[in-house]
């Protein structure tokens, strides 16, 4: 089955955690890349802002916050 269609909420949350660790991978390489400093910062922020929503993800599936839990 094709999981864009399924109401399975962990399929989803699962999909776009692996797009969260290839944009966090990206951002990551791309500080290496560029002499900015500005610009490194940007990366690096914007990569730390993606594993917090990542853990978020983690933490529904796992059922780990209060928020998650039924």
């Amino acid at each position: 089955m094709d999981n864009k269609s399924t109401s399975n909420p962990m399929e989803h949350t699962a999909n776009i955690k692996k797009e969260f660790k290839v944009l966090i991978n990206h951002l990551r390489q791309d500080v290496l890349k560029v002499d900015d400093p500005a610009a490194k910062a940007l990366f690096e922020t914007s990569a730390e802002v993606l594993v917090g929503l990542e853990k978020a993800f983690s933490d529904y599936e796992n059922k780990n916050e209060p928020a998650w839990k039924k």
